[in-house]
């Protein structure tokens, strides 16, 4: 779990494991279901909508862009028993006879690609003079039946104090739970990335590509490798960046999130504080401890907006997590972050938890067609279904204070946070074993995968043991820069990737894009 779609509360989701049926084919088999419906789909392309209009009009030509969706089976081993139509967006390519569809996912879990394509079109325009680049909202994301937990804010974690009573904190998580199933509908126990995979088959076909073309960011790495793994003979060209673990349980991804968000800050912390004006002073140590006091203080004593509406410490926490994501980001954190220490003004802050989104994409639409609690209820939905390990709850009262210890020292100020997902899975039915168990050693055309030495969210290190898991077809490019993932953040990666995927070129595993020179300035 990345998550990298931390723009509000982590909301538990009861999720039931899935296991991995065999991948059921087109034509439907004696012994496989008939998805043949599915795969005979075609899409109508339309107009675009709503606030996904009004978001691809700010972004690019709308001339360019289209709507669609398309229909996947609820149940794949039951594909008569209920169906989810998926959202997607097309930007046309500008070639004549373009290459076919490159299927783009921005990150989660939960993260939508509908709003995320709409709004980053001048980002991917390149690629498109050789691709109709496509997007979709995954299934309970965005537009395509979105789960909910029924929170109007998106924000009704537990809270874990100093006394809270174990056993009372599992009952609280159980009665979310309920509240999760009456608000998501009949998806909820459908979600995980293996269905996902799945779906993006469908997808393919009703494109009219006879091979995936792919490029998939953070958790969307995770779906590219599923997928390599279920239908090795349908990829075409495929990139993986800001490679997510195939194996870590979430208690350790999780853990490793904390660590390397507090690196970040700290790296933050030293670049403000190295120049003039940094509301921290000179001293990047003192600053740290400034921090950690800030979001104690506001914990404590909320601001308060004339609507009556609290800002906390947690608040502040959340628009760090997704601001140090970027250091383009980190020259306009800084000033938010003057403006409350020096008028109490979140304003700014405010507005950056807004308009920042996890992994790569835009901000997710929210509204009557997606409910606020939409992403972080889909992050938990996704993360507990693809995750086998399940304590029981004895086991869970018995560790939570080492747990709790553990995150605050591995992070002061996001430990707290990164917690929750952990805890939110305990109890819950086991998740599929199918990603940790057998997706290796695939048999597909070279995979590109892209790891950044100082990713928050996915460690370099999770790229490199994914590419010895899926063998000796995954080819990795080490960009030595900042941030998480590389595509947006350095030319060299970029070039790199679109040489890939618009013309076959294939850089030699190893190869390294370094540094670029600092643009938080």
């Amino acid at each position: 779990m990345r998550g990298a779609c931390a723009v509000a509360g982590l909301t538990v989701l009861a999720v039931v494991g899935a296991g991995v049926p065999g991948v059921a084919s087109a034509a439907g088999d004696d012994d496989r279901p008939d998805l043949s419906r599915y795969y005979t789909q075609k899409i109508e392309w339309a107009a675009c909508k709503g606030g996904t209009k009004a978001m691809a009009e700010t972004s690019g030509h709308m001339d360019d862009v289209r709507c669609g969706k398309v229909s996947v089976p609820l149940d794949y081993a039951r594909p008569a028993a209920g169906t989810v139509d998926l959202a997607m967006i097309r930007m046309r390519s500008s070639a004549r006879e373009p290459r076919g569809s490159l299927l783009l996912n921005f990150g989660g879990p939960g993260g939508p690609g509908v709003s995320a394509l709409a709004g980053s079109q001048k980002e991917f325009g390149f690629l498109s003079k050789g691709y109709d680049v496509v997007s979709f909202d995954p299934r309970g994301v965005g537009l395509s039946a979105p789960v909910s937990c029924g929170d109007a804010d998106g924000d009704t974690e537990p809270e874990l104090g100093e006394k809270d009573d174990p056993a009372a904190v599992l009952a609280e998580l159980r009665k979310a739970a309920k509240e999760c199933e009456a608000h998501s509908g009949p998806v909820l126990p459908h979600m995980g990335t293996v269905n996902v995979s799945r779906d993006l088959d469908v997808m393919r076909a009703a494109l009219g590509d006879k091979k995936l073309n792919y490029l998939g960011f953070s958790y969307g790495t995770r779906i590219g490798a599923v997928y390599a793994a279920q239908f090795p003979k349908k990829v075409g060209r495929m990139v993986l960046d800001g490679v997510d673990t195939l194996t870590e349980p979430v208690a350790e991804q999780s853990l490793v999130l904390a660590e390397g968000r507090q690196t970040a800050l700290d790296n933050f912390l030293t670049w403000c504080t190295g120049n003039a004006g940094c509301v921290f002073g000179t001293d990047a140590r003192a600053a740290r401890h400034s921090m950690v006091q800030l979001i104690q203080d506001m914990d404590a004593m909320p601001l308060r907006s004339m609507e009556g509406e609290e800002f906390t410490g947690q608040d502040v926490v959340g628009v760090l997590g997704q601001a140090l994501y970027s250091r383009q980001a980190w020259p306009a954190l800084s000033q938010a972050l003057g403006a409350l220490l020096a008028d109490g003004d979140p304003r700014a802050l405010i507005r950056m938890s807004g308009g920042l989104a996890g992994g790569v994409g835009a901000a997710q639409l929210v509204g009557d067609e997606v409910p606020m609690d939409n992403m972080s209820a889909a992050l938990m939905g996704v993360t507990c279904a693809d995750d086998p390990d399940r304590p029981d709850a004895a086991r869970v009262a018995k560790e939570v204070g080492r747990l709790k210890k553990e995150f605050e020292e591995a992070s002061p100020v996001f430990g707290k946070s990164m917690l929750m997902p952990v805890l939110l899975c305990f109890g819950r039915p086991p998740g599929t074993r199918y990603i940790r168990d057998d997706v290796r050693d695939v048999k597909t055309p070279k995979l590109l995968l892209v790891g950044t030495r100082g990713d928050p969210a996915t460690p370099y290190r999770w790229t490199e043991e994914t590419a010895r898991r899926l063998g000796p077809q995954a080819v990795v490019l080490d960009n030595k820069g900042d941030g998480h993932t590389g595509y947006l953040a350095s030319t060299c990666v970029r070039d790199k990737v679109d040489g890939f995927l618009l013309y076959g070129e294939t850089p030699k595993s190893g190869t390294s894009c370094a540094a670029e020179t600092d643009s938080a300035q």
